[in-house]
This record gives structure tokens, sequence and C-alpha cells, in this order.
């Protein structure tokens, strides 16, 4: 028993005091037991609403940017900016939560925290960011919990104990980045470069990711990602480096050092050699100036190690030319210079091939590398054309 006037428990000690009401799903191999009456959809949808906003809708769009003191186009605006759907002029869709929400978004504005320019793109950001993460774990909470097992009282009980959870730790991962972020900010070693100091870019791209994909089933496949990702990012955060984003078969990562830069290009690829379930990689990366705006990275530096990885051969990191001159007297590792390459954007792109000073190769060696590494390009573009012509006609008329 808690004594008086002690400070109220968090989530997560309160999840340690009281008996979990999450239920996972039951065991097929178990006797089955009697079924509690399903709850209906639409009344489930009416429970999630008033537990997470508070309340039933009780307010139209005017109404809420009456409350705020805005113009309703300015709210319909940030309404849209946040990825919702869109809602008619009279229809009740609101409530005092969303109102707070407006009130919170236009007193950054006023204090200045967001700019006019960047206010639609940052709520565009939040927007996205949060709506991936919501999808993950429903997803995960449908794994976890049946819903045909739980009654009205149950999903109750349920969102009690999960939603204080996620939005702790949440909070907690917020204030963790923002940290990281902001030391990187005011800890950077001064530069001389008037375009504000330059940052590795570099892109992590799967080997015949559609060929394995054609023969995987989708909990496999879903394995192959999440063990990608989670080892990719033990390497980057290893030296130093951060994951801007994953796009499907690929990464992005970043690092304010070439030396770390190299590092983790070497160790990606080097990952397959260690682990067999590991899948193939080929790397890109260069080293430049860079704009860094809402979590993402744009310009030519991030241009050119796209690029650099789309020629880079199966199991190899190819490095462009300022990498290669900001690291070429570190022992750590061995440059060769490659054959100018005519890609997208670029007409003479030079690219660098990145190695361990022990990766000596000799002649003989190397043409054989040449052969299986062509092997594997051929290989590549065969099954290219064969899912392009499996989305062209259907995969029964491809085969």
């Amino acid at each position: 028993m808690r004594r008086s006037g002690a400070p109220p428990l968090t989530a997560s000690a309160r999840a340690a005091d009281e008996p979990s009401p999450v239920s996972p799903k039951k065991d097929p191999g178990k006797s089955p037991e009697k079924a509690k009456e399903p709850l209906d959809p639409q009344r489930t949808v009416e429970l999630l609403e008033e537990h997470l906003l508070g309340s039933r809708p009780t307010l139209n769009g005017d109404q809420v940017a009456e409350l705020v003191g805005i113009d309703r186009d300015v709210a319909k605006q940030r309404w849209r900016s946040l990825g919702f759907t869109e809602v008619g002029d009279d229809e009740i869709a609101f409530t005092p939560a969303d109102v707070e929400a407006m009130r919170l978004t236009q007193r950054m504005h006023e204090l200045g925290l967001i700019r006019s320019d960047d206010e639609a793109a940052l709520i565009r950001t939040l927007g996205r960011s949060f709506a991936r993460l919501a999808e993950w774990q429903l997803t995960v909470l449908g794994e976890t919990i049946d819903p045909a097992e739980l009654d009205e009282a149950g999903l109750v009980a349920v969102l009690d104990t999960v939603t204080p959870l996620l939005e702790e730790i949440q909070n907690y991962v917020w204030r963790r980045h923002t940290l990281s972020a902001a030391s990187r900010l005011l800890l950077a070693p001064p530069t001389d470069d008037e375009e504000g100091g330059s940052t590795a870019i570099g892109f992590a791209d799967i080997v015949g990711y559609t060929r394995q994909t054609r023969s995987l089933s989708q909990e496999e496949l879903a394995r192959l990602v999440d063990h990608f990702e989670a080892r990719a990012l033990a390497i980057i955060t290893q030296h130093n480096g951060r994951i801007i984003k994953t796009i499907g078969d690929e990464i992005l990562f970043a690092a304010d050092s070439p030396t770390d830069a190299a590092h983790i290009s070497l160790e990606l690829v080097e990952e397959h050699l260690v682990y067999e379930d590991f899948p193939q990689l080929r790397v890109g990366t260069a080293w430049g100036p860079v704009l860094h705006r809402l979590g993402d990275v744009f310009g030519p530096t991030v241009n050119i190690a796209s690029r650099l990885t789309s020629i880079a051969r199966a199991g190899r990191a190819l490095v462009d030319k300022q990498l290669a001159d900001a690291i070429e007297d570190d022992e750590s590792f061995k440059l060769r210079r490659m054959r100018r390459a005519s890609v997208k954007g670029y007409r003479r792109l030079e690219p660098w091939a990145l190695r361990r000073p022990h990766d000596e190769g000799g002649e003989l060696p190397q043409v054989a590398a040449a052969l299986r590494e062509k092997r594997q390009d051929l290989r590549s573009a065969v099954d290219e054309i064969k899912a392009r012509a499996e989305r062209a006609v259907g995969p029964e008329a491809a085969e």
C-alpha cells in the first residue's frame, strides 16, 4: 500500500504493482474457453475515442477555429498537414483535446518556435512520424491481444494500462534524442567551411532484394528486414553515426566524421561475411555540405552517395573523391580510384573503392572477384526483368 502523501506512481511503477489486464492470445493447443461477447467495432472505436481524446466529438471546424482565435483556413491547413482525413465544415468531428492542441500550436507560433515558412513542413513531419508509430503499436498490440476475448470493461482496462506506458516511453525517447541532437550541434568542432560544415552521407542497399522477396513468406521477409535494420543500427551507432531513414530495402545514414563514415561503410558490407543470415549489401558514401531539415538531409552530397550505391558491386563500398581525400592518410583503410562513371545528374562521377589494408586482392583473385560480381549483377538484372514482367502481366503469366 502506498504511503499517504507519496508522489503518484508513474506508469511503469503502476505496472509493477498491479496485475496486468493485458491477456495474451490463447494457445491454439489448449482447450477452448467460453468466448466473451465480442465488442461491436463501432463501439470499440467510440471507446478508443473517449479514452484517447477524453470525450466524444462535440465541435465542428468553425467552432474549433473560433475557440482558438485563428482563421478557419489556417485550422484546416494544420489539420491536413498532420495527415488527418478531410472533415466537412459542418461535421461534428472535434473534441476539446483538438482545441487544446490547436492552442498549443498557435502558442508555439506566437513564441517564434515555429516560423510561418516552416510550419506546414514541421506539422507534416510530426504527423508522418506519429502515424507510422501508431500503426506499428496497434499491429504489435493486435498480435498480443485477441479483441474477441475482451468485453467493454476489459478493453478499458487494457487501454488504461497500455496508453500511459507508451506515452512514458515515447516522452523518454524524445528527450534522449533531443539531448543527442543538441550535443551534436553545440559540441561540434569549429569549422572554416562557409557552408556550415560537412557531413558524411551513406546509403546501404540490400543486394538481390527483389529475388529474395519472391521466395520468402511475409514472416521470413519481416525477420530479414528486422535483422537488417537492427544490425545496421548497431554498426552505425557504434561509430557515432545515425540512421536518417529506411527506404524499403535501403538505409540512409549520416556521420559527422569521415573516419566514422568509412568504418560504418566497411562494417556494413562485411557483416554478411560474419553472419550468413545478414543480407549482402552494397554501400555508397559521400562527404560534403548537407542541408539538414526536419530530420532529413538534402543536397548534392546525398545525391552522389545514392549514385555511388547504384554502381557499387555486391559486397563492396564506394566513396566519393571528397571522402577519399579526407581519409587518404588513415592506415585503417585502403583506397583505389575506379573508372569514372556516367550516372544520372553526373556525367563523370569519380568513385573510389574502399577496402581494408589486408584486402590485397592480387591479380588473379581480383579477376575472380570481378567475374563473381559480374555474375551477381547478371542475376540481379534477370531478377529485375522478371519482376517487371510480373508487374506488367501478373505472376502466373510471367512464370
